[in-house]
């Protein structure tokens, strides 16, 4: 069953709420990685203030499509996948969101908004959620702030215009290719002592992310395997032939 996952003070396993120093290491990662990384360790401290970690366990929703309210939280490890659903069921993937990634920085500053994607934990997840009030007011009198959000929100904006041909002019096998390309970026199984390339995924799983049916990612997997690129095995595709795939996540209008 989907559930929301229950958020635990930040204080939890004894560190001290609102000081980046006193984090784990992991926390302290995520923030390195994400748009804040440059912003001085006093302003750092007051925007994690009263900031609290929730984890998310694989397959759990941490915000529904259409979902109301604003939030900020960074990903501290694990894997968030964005997908939106449409009127039959079929789902589409349009972002991943890794360590150091932040959500909803796009409800900030928008009345009324209600991001019309699901987003799901793809492996078991921690959040570090912001008070989007605490935020907004040292946005508002510090330009570092703003100016760090300012880049997320441009991000967003060329990530979802990057989608278009991505997925409204691609094809399915392009797709699948991406999709994969992107799976094994972060999350791959290494097959055993020869090492390969792999992704722990089932073909309607794959079907899910790509917004089609199963029986079309079939017959584009049965052509990427022709082609010498992947092994399709049980819950788990091989990836072959990196180069080839990449290449074939080249959008152009002949295809």
């Amino acid at each position: 069953m989907i559930r929301a996952a229950p958020c635990p003070p930040i204080g939890h396993d004894g560190e001290v709420p609102g000081r980046p120093s006193t984090l784990s290491p992991e926390v302290r990662d995520a923030i390195r990685a994400s748009h804040l990384r440059d912003l001085p360790p006093d302003i750092v401290d007051e925007l994690f203030d009263s900031a609290i970690r929730c984890t998310i366990p694989a397959g759990d929703v941490a915000h529904f499509a259409l979902e109301e309210g604003d939030y900020l939280e960074l990903v501290v490890f694990g894997v968030i996948r964005v997908y939106v659903t449409a009127p039959d069921g079929r789902t589409m993937t349009i972002r991943y969101c890794r360590c150091g990634e932040l959500l909803g920085a796009m409800s900030l500053f928008s009345d009324g908004f209600a991001e019309p994607a699901t987003k799901q934990a793809l492996v078991d997840t921690e959040l570090l959620r912001m008070s989007p009030s605490n935020v907004r007011s040292l946005a508002q009198r510090d330009l570092r702030v703003a100016s760090a959000l300012l880049v997320e929100l441009s991000e967003r904006a060329r990530g979802f215009v990057n989608e278009i041909p991505g997925t409204a002019f691609a094809s399915v096998r392009q797709r699948v290719a991406r999709q994969l390309l992107d799976l094994a970026s972060v999350h791959h199984d290494d097959g055993g002592p020869g090492r390969e390339l792999a992704v722990r995924i089932t073909q309607q799983e794959l079907a899910d992310a790509v917004g089609t049916v199963r029986e079309v990612v079939v017959r584009a997997l049965r052509q990427l395997r022709d082609a010498g690129a992947v092994r399709t095995e049980r819950d788990r595709i091989v990836l072959l032939d990196l180069a080839h795939l990449t290449e074939e996540v080249k959008w152009n209008t002949s295809r």
